[in-house]
């Protein structure tokens, strides 16, 4: 049911499992958030999808799946394509927070996840999507010299408590199912940071320019 007294937040993401890495502790965190995610891949996926719908239980979240191409090759996908998929999975598009992809990746490099970033600011650019403002993950993995890591001076740093950072990694073992020694188990971030917008001129500007004006 709608809430009209709780902070409304959706949480975009291309894959299930992104909610969780780049952002479960947050949410976790927040119980007196409506949050609602959006994962674009992997709705015909027999094992990852029926996880994703456990995984919004243990997250006390509502989430829909889309089913974009999430093939091997990666091709790139139309601009319209990824925005047309986000709006037909949002239940409603007026929020006082949107949260998702950095257009960089937060890692060298998932062309997925960076698409879906571009596509959720120009969504906000063309006032499709509404939002008081919007925090797009912050990490960085030098390069593929190591496991991401948060960007501490993002303008949103949460180190984890410990009792979360295990809520967290328990969903990416547990429930995802991932293996201990997966990629996706060693790099389960212990802090988690975000950079942070509150017009979309100003989202636009790091779009295009590459970096963030006040």
């Amino acid at each position: 049911m709608h809430n009209e007294t709780k902070k409304k937040v959706a949480i975009i993401v291309a894959h299930p499992d992104d909610e969780t890495l780049w952002a479960g502790g947050t949410i976790l965190s927040h119980p007196d958030w409506q949050c609602f995610i959006v994962s674009l891949c992997r709705q015909s996926d027999p094992d990852r999808a029926p996880k994703f719908a456990v995984v919004a239980g243990i997250l006390g979240v509502e989430g829909r799946m889309g089913d974009l191409d999430d093939g091997p090759d990666q091709k790139p996908l139309p601009e319209n394509e990824v925005e047309d998929a986000i709006l037909k999975l949002l239940p409603f598009t007026e929020f006082d927070l949107v949260i998702t992809h950095s257009v960089y990746g937060e890692y060298t490099r998932h062309r997925r996840h960076e698409e879906v970033g571009k596509a959720v600011i120009k969504l906000w650019q063309s006032g499709k999507i509404k939002t008081n403002e919007l925090w797009a993950f912050a990490y960085e993995d030098g390069n593929r010299k190591y496991y991401p890591v948060s960007i501490e001076d993002a303008p949103v740093f949460f180190p984890l408590p410990h009792h979360l950072w295990e809520q967290k990694y328990s969903i990416i073992t547990n429930t995802y199912g991932f293996n201990p020694n997966s990629w996706e188990a060693n790099a389960t971030p212990k802090e988690e940071a975000f950079w942070q917008f509150f017009n979309a001129d100003q989202a636009g500007n790091w779009l295009v320019n590459g970096h963030i004006t006040p």
